[in-house]
């Protein structure tokens, strides 16, 4: 039986199990993603209740010889403030890509570093969109299906900044004076700067979502991210909320109005 003291790792998703119980899907430096059952923490009295929370960097412990450990101890690995509105739900997606394009016990200490780091980008609620992009491209390259960013695939020349390219899904950027066909439009300057994951303009942060974007539907396949689905419902519930509190502010100026017509504010 295999037995693991102390390893970094962060709680990606968790699910109720039988009547007390969780079973925790992780992210662990040493063994990549893996699954293990939280004996009794959803009872009250459990040390590890409010511990074992998607974004709180741990150390666990934990023993198994299959699919399934046994998570047996857990301790804070530092402290992170808890992601909230847009980085919340920046978190969680990023969390449903590493679920969705992982496999099971395949270790990728590179990519838990990334992950980390995006974290703490997250946690500083600045530059929301780059950090997204750069983890995107960050975990493409890390399982292995890392983007062409450096060179024109047809004629083998680098890219050029200030020319314009079409990103071919299955082979990368080609010019679009010598190619036609279907892909993404992208300026070089936009595939440079994700190169060197640098995105400080809004043209580049705009290309560099829709490439992104593009590429992972083919990884992704036809279901559809639930994150994406459930950030869309906020913002459409935000949006009539805020209507709401328009129309009923003017309601109100429109009161005091009509009163101050008829003389009595």
């Amino acid at each position: 039986m295999k037995r693991v003291e102390l390893e970094p790792a962060f709680v990606l998703h968790n699910r109720a199990y039988r009547e007390t119980s969780l079973i925790i899907e992780v992210f662990g430096r040493d063994t990549g993603r893996f699954a293990l059952v939280a004996k009794g923490v959803r009872r009250p009295n459990s040390v590890l209740r409010g511990m074992l929370q998607s974004f709180h960097p741990l150390l666990l412990s934990w023993s198994g010889s299959g699919e399934l450990g046994l998570l047996t101890g857990a301790e804070p690995d530092g402290y992170v403030r808890p992601l909230a509105g847009t980085a919340l739900f920046s978190g969680l997606y990023i969390n449903e890509l590493l679920m969705r394009l992982m496999h099971r016990h395949d270790p990728h200490p590179e990519l838990f570093h990334y992950y980390r780091h995006a974290i703490e980008a997250l946690n500083q609620a600045q530059g929301t969109e780059a950090a997204l992009r750069i983890f995107e491209k960050q975990m493409l390259e890390s399982i292995g299906y890392g983007l062409v960013l450096d060179r024109d695939i047809d004629s083998g020349e680098p890219i050029h900044g200030d020319r314009t390219y079409r990103y071919e899904m299955d082979r990368g950027p080609t010019s679009l004076a010598t190619r036609d066909g279907d892909g993404v439009r992208v300026a070089g300057e936009t595939l440079l700067s994700l190169a060197r994951e640098n995105l400080e303009t809004e043209r580049a942060l705009d290309e560099a979502k829709q490439l992104m974007r593009a590429v992972l539907r083919r990884y992704l396949g036809d279901k559809p991210l639930a994150t994406r689905s459930l950030f869309r419902a906020r913002v459409r519930s935000d949006e009539s909320r805020d209507a709401g509190a328009d129309e009923s502010r003017d309601g109100r100026g429109r009161a005091k109005q009509d009163a101050r017509v008829d003389g009595t504010d």
